[in-house]
């Protein structure tokens, strides 16, 4: 079984993936000081006893950042994953996250710049390590960006020269055989999804977690969704008033789950989440109830 768990961390995103293998990956960060001890107290549990730890950082904005100086403390960060750049901020933006992230995005000691059809132990390859120890893939591939393409090459020319880097962000698929598949957008913006949706092909995916937290601002091309065709979509935590509601698909929302942790047990597929007053009717109850996960909300089978 793996599990990925989404994290209720205001309108910031942080997700992790405890995998079926050796692996351990967190996407982004966005660690507040009310809960950032409550949080990195988890990751760490999780994280322990894995002999890769990997941290994908989608794009540098403060919402996908914050707190990964204080992360680094607690599990330092080796493997660090990020789409290369030169973004730079406005002294009033520089933060200490900002700079964190700088360092780690500029030390090519820990930095691996992600990019379309990349390959690498153990993200997406099996292999032994140092110590001859056998460890399996994490199942993590990487469907853009595709730096020769001249419109995310514009894309970043205008994202180094302005500080706004939302339309770097990369598109992660996550995968098990003959399990879940499922796709994250970072905060890819809806203008510039719209103008390459002719220059890839997304796969079909069981789990997408909406681009930009939801917003309508990130709201996906029909043409992806058609390709993906979702079983389930979830949006985050922007305020409802913003949220792109995808009305023909089955959906959870957030600001209104709050944690949101998902079982991956060969085809079955078990969400919890941090609200036991929220529902979901397209799921099916199993009675997998588990404290330690949340609040069963329902089974999906694929």
């Amino acid at each position: 079984m793996s599990k990925i768990k989404s994290f209720s961390v205001d309108t910031g995103d942080m997700f992790y993936i405890n995998h079926n293998s050796s692996n351990f990956t967190v996407i982004d960060c966005n660690l507040q000081d009310e809960r950032k001890k409550e949080i990195m107290d988890e990751v760490c549990a999780e994280a322990k006893n894995k002999d890769i730890t990997r941290f994908i950082s989608t794009h540098p904005d403060e919402d996908h950042i914050h707190g990964i100086e204080y992360f680094d403390k607690r599990l330092p960060i080796i493997n660090f994953y990020c789409v290369k750049n030169k973004v730079c901020k406005q002294d009033e933006e520089e933060t200490d996250s900002f700079l964190k992230y700088c360092d780690l995005r500029d030390d090519t000691s820990k930095a691996y710049y992600i990019e379309k059809s990349c390959q690498r132990k153990w993200m997406n390859e099996n292999g032994e390590n140092d110590k001859g120890h056998y460890i399996g893939s994490a199942g993590i591939n990487i469907l853009w960006p595709d730096i020769n393409n001249s419109k995310f090459q514009e894309a970043l020319k205008k994202a180094n020269e302005t500080g706004h880097p939302n339309d770097i962000s990369p598109i992660i698929s996550y995968s098990v055989n003959e399990g879940v598949s499922v796709l994250w957008f970072g905060d890819l913006e809806h203008d510039f999804m719209e103008s390459i949706q002719d220059d890839i092909k997304l796969p079909k995916s069981d789990i997408v977690f909406a681009p930009h937290h939801g917003r309508l601002s990130g709201a996906i091309p029909e043409k992806w969704l058609k390709q993906i065709d979702p079983k389930v979509i979830i949006l985050g935590e922007a305020p409802s008033s913003l949220l792109k509601y995808f009305n023909n698909y089955n959906q959870i929302t957030q600001n209104s789950a709050k944690d949101i942790t998902i079982v991956c047990d060969g085809k079955k597929i078990h969400f919890y989440c941090g609200n036991e007053n929220y529902t979901r009717n397209f799921l099916v109850n199993e009675g997998h109830d588990d404290s330690s996960l949340g609040y069963y909300l329902g089974t999906l089978t694929l």
